[in-house]
């Protein structure tokens, strides 16, 4: 393909149903009009270095009505675009800095932008701007590219309704029991406050994040509480990709560490070793819920583990990081490792009831 993009019917499709899906994205999410009555600025920043970020760029430069790299305005009175590969960074960082809170900032990445030695989404945040960001988009196969585009709907009722249930229950709950084949593993005593992600931000300090969305997840206050056994259909790689065991690797977990792993494979392996190396032990962390349901276990999977994460069923989180869940033990400075891998989950279930069964969300 190189570095041009897609070409013929199959990349108008494409491109037709990305456009609807960040329609909705603008119009819902973040409530802009896509007209004159809009108030704040929003500013582009994207490359086209890639297949699916020349694809999605081309989207957001349509919806806009943005007609030129350098930001002429269109449809959107207030919507600019910079390209970050053709500007420096004192371009950038001075558009940017030209934004006040509230505005929106869109990021179409096919790695990560920076521009000093933190991604450039941290300091948006701490500026009170509004973002989208889509990182990492070359990571991203072609014949994934429809996969990745239908992961981008916004089924709000369905999110809200599924998103806000899950929460509602893990914010209370005593016990999660997950049961895979002949596993199980079992959550014992308190959750920490779930956190959401459906496109809902009232009451965040942060509004936007990446997309594509659709995640609730929690961990326990006392990880030690954590005990059992669980399958693994896929796992965070060293390079960040989706790894798929067609046999389920078995990790068995006892105090909230895991101590073995069966039909394991050798990438799974080098993952525990590195974790090791670095913290001595393999704890287990995060327990998400994805709720995305154009990503699933068999037949839609990603190769980027930071998008597939939201696959419609569960997620674990292995190693001490965790930025959002402050530990008592776990120094900010000395942890590293936040590796994502995949339950077999056949049902999940949070004080008894089956929230999760066979692919499908009972809520």
């Amino acid at each position: 393909m190189g570095n041009g993009a897609l070409r013929g019917n199959k990349s108008a499709s494409l491109l037709d149903t990305a456009s609807s899906h960040i329609t909705a994205i603008l119009t819902e999410v973040f409530e802009l009009s896509l007209g004159p009555s809009d108030k704040g600025r929003i500013l582009l920043v994207y490359d086209e270095a890639t297949p699916l970020a020349h694809l999605l760029s081309a989207a957001y430069l349509h919806i806009l009505g943005i007609l030129s790299i350098l930001g002429v305005s269109g449809v959107s009175p207030n919507a600019t675009a910079i390209h970050f590969d053709r500007s420096d960074k004192g371009q950038i960082g001075q558009a940017i800095d030209s934004l006040s809170p509230g505005d929106l900032v869109i990021l179409v990445q096919s790695t990560s932008f920076r521009l000093d030695a933190f991604r450039i989404r941290v300091h948006l945040f701490e500026r009170g701007l509004k973002v989208i960001e889509h990182p990492h988009l070359g990571r991203v196969r072609e014949e994934e590219f429809e996969t990745y585009i239908a992961a981008l709907a916004y089924d709000s009722p369905y999110y809200h309704r599924v998103g806000q249930g899950l929460k509602d229950r893990l914010d209370r709950a005593g016990e999660v029991r997950l049961t895979s084949g002949e596993h199980v593993l079992v959550y014992g005593g308190g959750f920490e406050t779930s956190k959401l992600n459906i496109g809902d931000y009232r009451g965040m300090k942060n509004v936007g994040g990446q997309f594509p969305i659709g995640e609730v997840f929690t961990e326990l206050r006392d990880l030690t509480r954590l005990n059992g056994s669980i399958g693994l259909f896929a796992f965070g790689d060293q390079s960040f990709s989706v790894a798929d065991c067609p046999t389920p690797i078995v990790i068995d977990i006892h105090e909230g560490r895991l101590v073995a792993s069966r039909h394991t494979v050798p990438g799974f392996e080098a993952v525990l070793q590195d974790i090791r190396n670095h913290e001595g032990e393999v704890w287990v962390r995060e327990l998400g819920f994805g709720l995305n349901r154009a990503l699933t276990r068999t037949s839609r999977i990603l190769n980027d583990v930071g998008i597939y994460e939201r696959m419609c069923g569960v997620h674990l989180s292995l190693g001490s990081k965790h930025a959002l869940y402050p530990k008592a033990g776990f120094h900010k400075k000395k942890v590293k490792f936040h590796v994502d891998v995949f339950a077999a989950v056949d049902s999940a279930a949070i004080d008894g009831e089956v929230v999760y069964q066979d692919g499908v969300y009972r809520l």
